[in-house]
């Protein structure tokens, strides 16, 4: 297919695809899935090789924000039956973050529910932050906390932070359909706090909320201009009680699609398979992991995901392995600022590419955008397997568990 075989060239050489190759990808047929998927691969497994990097979420302050972003299960007027809990002590959030590091997280990810922290939240942070880092000198910490103010995201880098992450989530045309408290430019000015800061940036999106393929494009051409180092993609879970809970738009085949689409859109960066992976792709994750290079570990945010064991599992039987925690996850060029003279085009254009996860606005990070992933542990892909289309407008509830262990409770975490 001679699309393919352009976009691979151009992956290989970091070369943006057009508008038009990005769309024909989403527009390929469920025949040519295989090809689609074989091509992504390659330029997968060019920058990145047969290595998956393992996150692991740690909810540090679970539900009651004041933001009204439409996907999310800690909204303001959610009726999710979510865990609520403020905010967890430092030993707590480190004997949380130890469980994921044991199952064999390279990186933890710290998030808290709100518009935004304040001074003295920050302060809390950074505490946790160095009480994780003291149990494990080496893991990567990622901070998910919603919108930052001047000098925070110095403050976060001097504790210890690795990395930031705040989605755009979905195109600037239709941000304003799914949030009405803060804006999209908002969103872009505190990722490139982080990254002034010198944070490695981490900004994704959310597919399924209702959006045209148009859209999907233009927040990654977006992504890929404002350069973070990892994009985490989540896939909506229409969460009981909030405003999309009857948004069941996609197809594991369609959101394969958009995983290839991403990967020719930004080549060289992590891309992670984040929140909805269990229920939307189900049985076909395996063939996800061709396309991206990274996925979180265990439970979400508010939701179950798919056991940690059976991760580990999939990620060995598909033929992969889990990144070690002396491994750079990056390519060379990305790493050494002196090999990254033209970016990540070849002809100068912004890259894509950083670590970390969480939504932004605090209430739903890196990849799990709080909502749910249905699966009980020790289940694989759990009800999500023989998932049958939902009928016109029926909400799903037998696909979405809400998280009741790990943080804020008293049962053992999901890792």
């Amino acid at each position: 297919m001679e699309l393919l075989n352009a976009l691979v060239e151009k992956g290989l050489r970091r070369e943006l695809p057009t508008r038009e190759e990005a769309l024909a990808v989403l527009a390929t047929s469920d025949d040519e899935l295989l090809d689609v998927v074989a091509a992504a691969g390659k330029v997968r497994r060019a920058w990145f090789g047969r290595r998956v990097k393992l996150n692991y979420l740690v909810n540090l302050k679970s539900g009651l924000c004041p933001e009204d972003c439409s996907y999310c299960s800690q909204r303001l007027g959610s009726e999710a039956g979510i865990l609520k809990y403020t905010w967890l002590k430092p030993d707590e959030a480190a004997a949380a973050a130890a469980a994921g590091v044991a199952g064999g997280a390279k990186r933890v990810c710290l998030v808290a529910s709100g518009r935004g922290p304040t001074d003295r939240d920050v302060d809390r942070v950074s505490r946790t932050i160095e009480a994780i880092k003291e149990r494990n000198e080496d893991v990567e910490v990622c901070a998910c906390l919603g919108l930052l103010s001047d000098g925070q995201a110095e403050r976060l880098r001097g504790a210890g932070a690795d990395a930031y992450n705040h989605n755009l989530n979905t195109s600037e045309a239709t941000y304003g359909d799914i949030t009405t408290t803060h804006t999209y430019a908002d969103r872009v000015e505190t990722v490139q706090q982080a990254q002034a800061a010198g944070l490695s940036a981490c900004s994704g999106l959310i597919a399924g909320m209702g959006e045209s393929d148009e859209d999907l494009v233009d927040v990654v051409f977006s992504l890929r201009e404002l350069d973070p180092d990892s994009v985490p993609v989540n896939f909506l879970i229409p969460f009981e009680g909030t405003p999309l809970a009857k948004e069941w738009n996609l197809t594991p085949q369609q959101c394969l699609r958009i995983l290839a689409m991403v990967r020719f859109v930004c080549p060289d960066v992590e891309v992670r398979i984040a929140g909805g992976r269990e229920v939307h792709l189900r049985t076909m994750q395996p063939l996800a992991l061709h396309l991206a290079n990274s996925i979180f570990l265990g439970d979400y945010l508010t939701s179950e995901g798919q056991a940690g064991r059976a991760d580990l599992d999939m990620i060995a039987d598909a033929g992969f392995e889990v990144e070690g925690a002396g491994e750079v996850t990056l390519p060379v060029h990305r790493v050494d600022p002196a090999a990254a003279a033209g970016g990540c085009g070849a002809q100068g254009s912004a890259g894509c590419a950083s670590h970390g996860e969480g939504e932004g606005g605090g209430c739903g990070p890196c990849g799990g955008h709080a909502q749910g992933t249905g699966h009980g542990a020790g289940q694989g892909t759990g009800h999500g397997d023989t998932a049958q289309p939902a009928a016109a407008g029926a909400a799903r509830t037998d696909l979405v568990a809400v998280r009741r262990r790990g943080t804020g409770t008293d049962l053992p975490p999901n890792a």
